[in-house]
This record gives structure tokens, sequence and C-alpha cells, in this order.
């Protein structure tokens, strides 16, 4: 790694002004020239050098080391979230390459430090990664490699078992802990009435409902969890029997598993923003005339896409291009809203030049799921040609099967939710009151990969050391899978029957 060049520290400089006259606000970046084989090992370690070993980041690098020999790809820049940014260039890129990414990387660092959604990661992660290296590699001096990488690729197998949105969640512990009722609120409640009346007015399936309701309610009450929970790494830290060094590794990789969350999260509005100013910057300002084929070429590289994809970096800035539009317009408010007219709405120019003010609102608040709710309407669609594509059978090519705009909403909602990934909750720690692990797949119409189900299920029992059971659906018939450590199992469950009853309820097969 070096410093930069007296030529690419003049630029950087020049770039760095005019980001900040523009309004955006980033913390100090540090720019490292480096060879396309350093560039590689810190891309396969996630962007931090002195992260744990593990044998995924070796593969990793020859994944990348290979497509970059092959031609297949290149890494044009590398960003990292911290205070101070760290940025990578490539020593053997273009000088109009390199000022193109020094543009875009400001747009990157400016949005890490403003979007709401990455306010709670932890600002010197350089630092904290450097720490849990360190603390790793002690643990396979003292355990051995193999045996601590092994129990690593269980926890990277479930780092998608968070809840993304508990940094933001504020719970009363004491509320979520407590437990079962007094005997006053526990008693059966009864009308009021005369002693000859009370069989009329407090009829027996009256009160026989009302006991079943209570002792339901009862047993909610002394159900461990007491309520479902999402994240079940955190569960698992806290209640699985792991040794010390497990606990403490399990700690270390779910950090940093909602350390990258937001990334995860904002992909195409972070990516869409960088290329919205990086375009800006070059076009207005620093490009020479000698420069701008290869400007246009790497630019449009960069936003290419093909039917029946989603490139980020072009629904990204094309999305904040909208909004800019509509807000210039005046293409928001109750008066645009209740316009029925598409012609009309169309049309519509009442300036209002709030789009720039409008974006830079976006950039803070918004995630790529309530950004792409909010704001790709028909007329986007249409500009951009979203549409739902499919194989055309006879000739092998993708061909456009529906132009309905809510429906391409609807998929793109679907597949950013989670990151595409299953919602799974703990719901019971002590189910058949065996001590087994229940747990519930919230479906909400797109099936289990069986066999990465099952996977899920065995390094969850690895960890818990008693049976694991997973409640979900198979084309909207419930099933319960379920792994003792030894066999997996897969049995119907009553339709008719929620999970919290189905909760506390042993497996047919697990019958003593």
């Amino acid at each position: 790694m070096g410093e930069l060049t007296p030529e690419l520290a003049h630029y950087r400089d020049e770039i760095r002004e005019i980001a900040a006259n523009y309004g955006l606000d980033f913390y100090e970046v540090i720019f490292e020239l480096v060879d396309h084989d350093e560039l590689n090992m810190i891309a396969a370690y996630g962007g931090f050098p002195t992260r744990y070993p593990h044998w995924r980041f070796g593969m990793e690098y020859e994944q990348l080391s290979k497509s970059y020999q092959w031609g297949l790809s290149k890494i044009y820049e590398l960003v990292i979230n911290n205070d101070p940014c760290y940025a990578y260039l490539m020593r053997s890129n273009s000088l109009t390459d390199q000022k193109l990414v020094m543009a875009h990387v400001y747009g990157h660092c400016d949005f890490f430090k403003n979007n709401e959604w990455f306010s709670k990661t932890p600002r010197k992660m350089m630092d904290i990664t450097a720490n849990h290296g360190s603390r790793i590699r002690r643990y396979m001096d003292r355990f051995g490699v193999d045996r601590v990488e092994r129990f690593i690729d269980r926890v990277q197998a479930l780092d998608n078992l968070i809840d993304i949105h508990s940094p933001f969640i504020k719970r009363d512990p004491g509320r979520a802990e407590a437990g079962g009722e007094s005997e006053s609120e526990s008693e059966i409640p009864r009308i009021q009435a005369k002693d000859y009346m009370d069989r009329y007015i407090n009829p027996p399936d009256y009160l026989a409902a009302q006991r079943k309701a209570a002792e339901a309610k009862r047993r909610a009450a002394k159900r461990f969890p007491p309520r479902p929970i999402r994240d079940v790494l955190r569960f698992l830290l806290d209640h699985a029997p792991l040794e010390p060094w497990q606990q403490d590794v399990l700690d270390m990789l779910r950090d940093e598993a909602y350390y990258f969350a937001p990334q995860g999260m904002t992909k195409i509005m972070n990516e869409g923003w960088a290329v919205y100013w990086h375009s800006t910057i070059m076009t207005r300002h620093i490009v020479e005339a000698s420069e701008v084929i290869h400007y246009a070429d790497a630019h449009s590289g960069t936003l290419a896409t093909a039917p029946g994809q989603i490139n980020p970096y072009k629904l990204g800035v094309e999305l904040f291009r909208h909004i800019e539009h509509r807000w210039d317009v005046g293409k928001f408010g109750p008066e645009y809203e209740r316009c029925d007219d598409p012609d009309v709405r169309r049309r519509w120019n009442r300036p209002t030049n709030e789009g720039r003010e409008k974006i830079f609102q976006v950039r803070k608040v918004y995630n790529d799921v309530s950004f792409i709710d909010c704001f790709i309407d028909e007329e986007f669609a249409e500009q951009q040609k979203l549409y739902v594509y499919g194989v055309d059978q006879a000739t092998g090519r993708y061909v456009v099967v529906d132009r309905d705009w809510r429906k391409v909403k609807r998929r793109l909602l679907d597949a950013l939710t989670n990151f595409g990934n299953p919602i799974i909750y703990v719901m019971d720690a002590n189910f058949g009151n065996r001590g087994e692990l229940y747990l519930y797949h919230d479906w909400m119409g797109a099936d289990l990969q069986f066999e990465a189900a099952l996977q899920t299920l065995r390094y969850v029992q690895r960890m818990w050391k008693r049976p694991v059971h997973l409640e979900t659906r198979e084309e909207g018939q419930p099933r319960l899978l379920s792994y003792d450590g030894k066999e997996t199992s897969m049995r119907e469950i009553s339709a008719s029957q929620p999970a919290s009853e189905v909760v506390g309820v042993a497996p047919e097969e697990n019958d003593d």
C-alpha cells in the first residue's frame, strides 16, 4: 500500500472541496494506492485486512484473483464505513478512472455518515476487526485452528438470523421478562348476579371458555422466551450451552453481522447516491475534453443492465433523479396525488426547485425497501422499462410477460425485505417440556429451500445440543422440520393451529 501521487493528491483535494460545496458531509477520507493483488486481498476480507483468518476469505481471494486475471471483472473502488473512512485505489487505473472513483467515494462517505440506518454502526470498525482478529488467533493457538474454524463456519452460516431493526427498538426489559399473573388477576371473570340467576348469567359454556383462555394465558406467561425473538444469534449467545471461547467468537461475529447489515439494507440507495455525485462532479467540474470518451465508457459500464436483472447503480441513480425531477416541478402534495388524469400528471409543471433538498432528505432517512416502496411509481417504471420478464420456452430469450408496475415493485420489495432471507423467530426453548428449541418461519408466500433449511437446523442443533424444530409452510401447507442430532424429519401440522398453540406440543415421531 502506498500514499497518493502528488497529481492524485491534487485531484483529491479539488474533488473534496467541490463535494463539500455541494453540501456533502463526510468524515476524513484516507486514500491508499494498492496493486490489484492487494485490492483483491482486502476485498476478500470485506475491506478489513486485519480481520480474523478463515478459509472462506482465501476462497474469495482466489475467485477475485482469477476473475481479474481472466478479464471477467475488475474492482474499481473499495471504501470502508469508518472514521476516518478508508478507500483503496488500484494503482494501474487510468487518471480518469481514479478521479471518477474518488468522486464516487465521497458520495459513499457522505451516505455512511448521514444515513440513519448507519447511525448505530461503530465508527472505529477498523480497530474493532483488528481486535477480533487477535482474539480469534489466540483461540486458534489454544484450541486448534480446525476446531475454531468449524465453529466459525456454523456462525457464518447463521449470521443472517439477526433482527436488522433491533438497534432502533427500545424495549422495556422488565415487561419483556415478566412472569405470570397474580392469583386475583388469573381468577375466572364472572358477571355479578343473584344466586338463582347465576347459572343463566354465567352459563357453564361461558365459564369453560374463560378457564381455557386463562390457562392459555398462564402457559404463555410461563413460556420461555415470553415473546418471540427474531435475533436467533443473540438467543443462542445468551442461552445455548457454549464454551466461553465459543460465546466470545459468536459475540464478535454477531457484532460484525450487525455492522454489515445496513450496507445490505441500503445497497441500491448507497450506490445510486455515489453515482449521482460522481456523475455531477465529473461532468460539471473535473473531466477534461480529452477524457470524455473514456469517462463515458467507464460510467456507462457501471450502469449497464439487462432484461430480468437489477443493477443497483442504475436503479438507485435513476430513482434519485426521478425524485429530484418530481420535486423540482411540483409533482407532490395533495393536489398532485388527487389528480387521476395520466396525461395531466405526466405534463405537470409547477416549479418549486425543491428537488436537491428532497434527495438529501431521502438520503438521510430511507433504506432500500422504503425508498422503492415510496418513490417507484407508474411513470418511473415506464421510463426505466421495469417489467416482469420471463424466458420464452420456444426461443430461450427473455421476454416481457407483465407490464403491471405494481407487480414489479412487489417483486423488488420481496427480494429486498430482510435481504431476501427468510425471517425466523425463536418461539419456545422448552418445546415438549424437553428443552428442545422451536423456531418459526414467518412465511410470506415463498417456500424455504429445503436443503438450506435443514442445514440451518443442523448448525443450530450443534449449538443448542438438543433437538431443534422449525415450523414453516410448503405451498401454503404447514410443515414441521426437525433435527435431533442424527436424523432429520418433516411432518404435516394442522393448518388451523396458529404457531402460538403449536408451541409446546411434542412432535409425534419424538413421543415416548
